[in-house]
């Protein structure tokens, strides 16, 4: 942080501090800041939820940057404004390597007195420690796709919805392109399609994400998606940014995206729209699970509400609110799932299908970049518009972009994470000329 924010970011603590929430009276506010539901129908359903509490909640977003700004800010003034932190899973290992955050093992341990907590996604809020808990896991979310059931009746033969490949995709696509006379597969070049590359393609196609990044199978991968999928994607994926919006309007009949912006389209017409799991490809079938936690930073002002409010936010009621509500699933035991909305129940059941299949490969969600994780982004991104979308040759832009890639891992000092291998260091490239 340069010294003009961190001077700003100090004024501001102590004007907070001076006027008195440095001292916590017993109906003191939570302050929750969220890198989640950043988006403003989200926002509002979210304080819905949140009114319930018990506590007064100040519920914030924020970007992941400029939230780790602030809280290493707090932490070095030593006094915040913060008392929950609701963060990815990639966002707590920078917290955790500034020693910002309490240990919330005790908490955990009171909030599975009353339900089951997903034994693996807490694992993961210990950051490799056998006894310290960054976070506990809040909410989970992931990528599937979804079709219009009109579109049903063209399924290449043979076909299993529930397990399908990227070469079944492709038939699917030409078959309904055929029958209607335009493509009618969209994607959203023009909102998450890095999630696409780094959780479906990659993983499916070479097994890993960044290590993998210029290998020979990742340039097979490309060139499938530029010379079989691409020419029957709707051209109009390029200002996708939610596959919900294009779905209901009819102007595709089969898309894949984030299950939150499938949601808007199982909601008004959950009789018209079908959930299933991401495709695979010759490696296996890759998915991005989603994983969101929630921590107290060492300077809250009121981590005793803090702890009230994860313990609510935790129970099984309000897991299911959120299913309910905003799309995200559930990370403990007991929910009530039996009068789902119809739409949440199909997509609900897509989740579950695509996290149990025999060939599923969990691709996280990039861990330990911190601020520089949206750098990442970058080097999918452009890829995708390079190669898949402008036809460019895979192999001279692979060769022009993994370098750039090499150094944001050594520079951050990133290891690797899942797909691919754990590493000691910073993860290390397969192959390629660095």
């Amino acid at each position: 942080m340069n010294s003009k924010k961190l001077s700003l970011v100090l004024t501001i603590l102590v004007t907070l501090i001076s006027i008195g929430i440095g001292v916590v009276a017993q109906d003191a506010p939570v302050n929750f800041i969220s890198t989640q539901f950043n988006i403003v129908e989200e926002a509002e359903k979210a304080r819905t939820v949140l009114a319930d509490a018990g506590v007064d909640v100040a519920f914030v977003t924020s970007e992941e940057g400029p939230m780790l700004d602030l809280l290493k800010a707090e932490g070095e003034a030593g006094a915040g404004a913060n008392d929950v932190v609701g963060a990815l899973h990639g966002s707590f290992p920078t917290l955790a390597g500034a020693e910002l955050m309490f240990d919330l093992t005790d908490l955990l341990a009171t909030i599975e007195e009353s339900g089951d907590v997903n034994d693996a996604y807490a694992e993961l809020g210990r950051m490799g420690t056998e006894d310290f808990q960054y976070y506990i896991p809040w909410m989970q979310a992931t990528y599937t796709m979804a079709a219009h059931v009109d579109a049903l009746e063209y399924l290449p033969e043979g076909a299993d919805l529930n397990a399908l490949t990227w070469d079944d995709v492709v038939a699917w696509a030409i078959a309904l392109e055929d029958a209607k006379g335009a493509p009618q597969l969209g994607l959203p070049a023009g909102g998450l399609i890095n999630r696409f590359m780094q959780g479906a393609a990659y993983p499916s196609f070479t097994g890993g994400m960044v290590t993998t990044y210029n290998t020979p199978e990742a340039v097979a991968m490309l060139e499938f998606f530029h010379n079989e999928l691409w020419p029957h994607v709707n051209p109009q994926s390029i200002s996708y940014a939610f596959m919900n919006e294009p779905l209901l309007s009819g102007e595709v009949m089969l898309a894949w995206d984030h299950v939150a912006r499938l949601k808007p389209a199982f909601d008004a017409e959950p009789d018209n729209f079908v959930a299933f799991p991401s495709p695979a490809g010759p490696a296996g079938r890759g998915f991005m699970p989603v994983i969101v936690g929630l921590g107290i930073p060492y300077t809250a002002p009121n981590p005793e509400g803090a702890e009230a409010l994860i313990q609510y936010m935790l129970s099984p009621e309000t897991q299911g609110a959120i299913l309910r509500d905003l799309g995200f699933y559930p990370v403990v035991g007991g929910v009530d799932t039996s009068a789902l909305p119809a739409g949440v129940a199909k997509q609900f059941e897509a989740v579950q299908t695509q996290a149990t299949s025999e060939d599923a490969i969990v691709a996280l969600l990039p861990v330990g970049l911190g601020a520089r994780g949206g750098e990442l982004n970058v080097f999918y991104v452009d890829l995708f518009n390079r190669v898949i979308v402008g036809g460019e040759d895979p192999q001279t832009v692979l060769d022009e972009l993994a370098p750039g890639l090499q150094t944001l891992m050594d520079e951050t000092g990133a290891a690797c994470w899942s797909p691919d291998p754990a590493s000691e260091g910073p993860c290390q490239l397969l192959t390629g000329d660095m």
